[in-house]
């Protein structure tokens, strides 16, 4: 049996789905699966957004820059003004 063919990822998405649905299930019936209220979802929600906001503005700033050459020497700074 070769390494990749071990393991939870290399099973096909419908059993990776099935087990997983199991272990939510039992953590629900122990009582130690968390419950989210609106407030903490809307917080979430919130956060995932604005990281996903914050990411695209910098994708859109480096595609709007010049390319730097990576070997370059800093420029000097006129520090005489």
């Amino acid at each position: 049996m070769a390494k990749e063919d071990r393991g939870f990822a290399s099973m096909d998405r419908d059993r990776q789905r099935d087990i997983a649905s199991k272990g939510g299930r039992a953590a629900h019936q122990k009582g130690r699966a968390h419950e989210w209220t609106s407030e903490e979802a809307r917080e979430a929600g919130r956060k995932g957004g604005m990281a996903s906001h914050n990411r695209k503005q910098e994708q859109s700033q480096a595609e709007n820059q010049p390319p730097q050459a990576e070997n370059q020497p800093p420029q000097p700074v006129d520090a005489t003004n």
